[in-house]
């Protein structure tokens, strides 16, 4: 499996804010956002392959009973489901964070939180590297039939979007009315931002745009505590 990482941290997004999770990293994306934060998983891929005996040897090493799978993106890897099982017969409560432009039959399989964050308009690169990735990147940053299909897991799940400005906002509510039957209290919204003072920036519009509508705020709780840095 291609890894770009492993490690113990707190949970910094979403539902499972503040909980102490082993994050798996895998090394591969099939997108290019302009502000990815982790770019030795996409642009500048720096992965290496491990067996899933070596990841779960290494995941016994932490004291954590949830795993975050994460990227990149990990349905471009085809061990996932070998990983999610192994990790689900070890007792760990398993989130699977994805862009929902791929799919795998682990979607309906897994019994615990799929973290699905479509990438907005504002994550199209038309300036990083010279925009020479903006066209593909958004031909496939959404893609409707798959992301419906995410919607039909039994599985918790959570609708996770970044936001640069409040006209950002209409965007998510058109791709939630035509993914359809999504509860708002499974919608969070995230602000973009790499460091404190961006964050707290745009943190009041945001908190207004939530309790308006029934959705969740999220910070980005591991770039307030460490700085945006890796491994964390």
């Amino acid at each position: 499996m291609n890894l770009s990482e492993i490690f113990y941290s707190l949970q910094g997004e979403g539902k499972l804010l503040g909980v102490p999770s082993v994050f798996i990293r895998t090394g591969r994306c099939n997108l290019r956002c302009t502000w990815c934060d982790t770019p030795y998983a996409s642009w500048e891929s720096d992965g290496q392959n491990q067996t899933l005996a070596q990841i779960m040897q290494t995941l016994q090493t932490h004291p954590a009973q949830h795993v975050v799978i994460t990227g990149g993106e990990p349905l471009l890897e085809p061990e996932l489901p070998e990983l999610v099982q192994r990790c689900q017969q070890g007792g760990y409560h398993i989130t699977i964070e994805t862009a929902g432009t791929l799919w795998q039959d682990v979607a309906l399989t897994t019994r615990d939180l799929l973290s699905i964050s479509p990438k907005l308009a504002n994550s199209t690169p038309h300036t990083r590297a010279a925009g020479r990735f903006a066209r593909a990147h958004d031909a496939a940053r959404i893609n409707l039939d798959i992301l419906r299909r995410w919607a039909t897991s039994p599985a918790e799940k959570q609708w996770k979007f970044v936001l640069q400005t409040p006209a950002d906002m209409t965007e998510v509510e058109s791709l939630l009315t035509q993914i359809g039957d999504i509860n708002p209290a499974d919608v969070v919204l995230m602000p973009e931002g790499v460091d404190a003072a961006t964050l707290a920036q745009r943190t009041g519009w945001l908190t207004d745009l939530c309790t308006q509508r029934g959705y969740r705020f999220s910070p980005r709780l591991h770039v307030l505590l460490w700085g945006n840095r890796r491994g964390v």
